[in-house]
């Protein structure tokens, strides 16, 4: 997993989740597919939240 998918997920994390809305922004901002984010947050151990389409 690329360093930089990781530290960006963390940060953008609060209490070790992070919401489906701001992942998909986070991806969009990174020019990742939201798949790549998801195994991001999976590897951080942060859970996803409040999830729209079962992106993740």
């Amino acid at each position: 997993m690329e360093e930089k998918l990781l530290e960006a997920v963390k940060k953008a994390s609060v209490d070790g989740k992070i919401s489906c809305t701001k992942a998909r922004q986070l991806a969009a901002e990174m020019g990742v597919p939201v798949r790549k984010i998801g195994e991001a947050a999976n590897e951080a151990k942060i859970k996803i939240f409040a999830c729209e389409l079962g992106c993740f």
